[in-house]
Formats: structure tokens, C-alpha cells, sequence
């Protein structure tokens, strides 16, 4: 299982980053490993929405299907990944000024064939870096 937490200060009041964070298929535009999204269900927001995000890790690539699991505007966006990796992850806002924080956690589980522990233990320093650089590109939209 890979577990990780990341927290950024970003610089615009949360009614603005929730504005962005809230339009699911403008993620690609500032997470570098999610190459595109599809959604599975007519809905695009809110707690029920699926979709197909394909991500490429250096010469990795799957299409995970995701499922929206929480979704507390201008708070909080919890997923639930299925697929080739499974685990659950949220963004968390928190209004600071005209600033706001945001914490992204992330548990994921890797299966057997991918290694299991061991595959986690080896993708977790390289996951935290890549997700490091989607947070200051998100930082970048404001």
C-alpha cells in the first residue's frame, strides 16, 4: 500500500480553487501523469460521477475508472480508483485569507503482480514527486 499526503498553499481564495478543481476534466491540464479523462456516467460533478482517466507514469500506462465519493464544495473531492491500482484519495481545501490550503491524500494498493508491497515501497517516492509537480502547476492556474 502506498500512502501519501500533500499539502500546498494556493494563492486564491477556495471559492476560486474549488472553481477549478470542480471541472474534473480540466485536471489533465496541471496533472502531468493523466493524459485524458472520459466520463463513464451523463453527470460530471458531484458524488456518483465516473470516468476513465488514462495515466502514464514513465513508461507506464493504464486507464483507471475513478468514481467521485465525496464532494463538499469549496472543502473537500474524494475519488475511489478501480483498475490496474486501487485505493481512495481526496483533495481538502481550507480557506487562509485570500490564500487557500489544499491537502491531497492518497492510499494506494498494489496488486501482486505489480509487485504488491514491494511495488508500492519502490512507487511512492516517485508518485510523491510527480504529484509535488502537480501541485505547483496547479499553483501556476492562479
Amino acid at each position: 500500500m502506498a500512502t501519501l499526503t500533500l499539502s500546498t498553499e494556493l494563492p486564491a481564495p477556495v471559492a476560486v480553487v474549488w472553481e477549478e478543481l470542480r471541472h474534473i476534466d480540466r485536471h489533465v491540464h496541471w496533472m502531468a501523469d493523466a493524459e485524458s479523462i472520459t466520463f463513464t456516467t451523463e453527470q460530471h460533478e458531484g458524488v456518483g460521477t465516473q470516468f476513465r482517466c488514462r495515466t502514464k507514469v514513465g513508461p507506464f500506462v493504464t486507464t483507471d475508472v475513478m468514481t467521485i465519493t465525496a464532494w463538499e464544495p469549496e472543502r473537500t473531492m474524494g475519488v475511489r480508483h478501480s483498475g490496474l491500482i486501487t485505493g481512495e484519495g481526496a483533495f481538502h481545501l481550507v480557506a487562509k485569507g485570500d490564500a487557500t490550503d489544499m491537502t491531497w491524500a492518497e492510499t494506494l494498493i498494489f496488486p501482486w503482480w505489480a509487485g504488491g508491497p514491494l511495488g508500492a515501497l519502490v512507487a511512492t517516492p516517485i508518485l510523491r514527486a510527480i504529484w509535488r509537480r502537480n501541485l505547483r502547476r496547479l499553483q501556476q492556474r492562479f
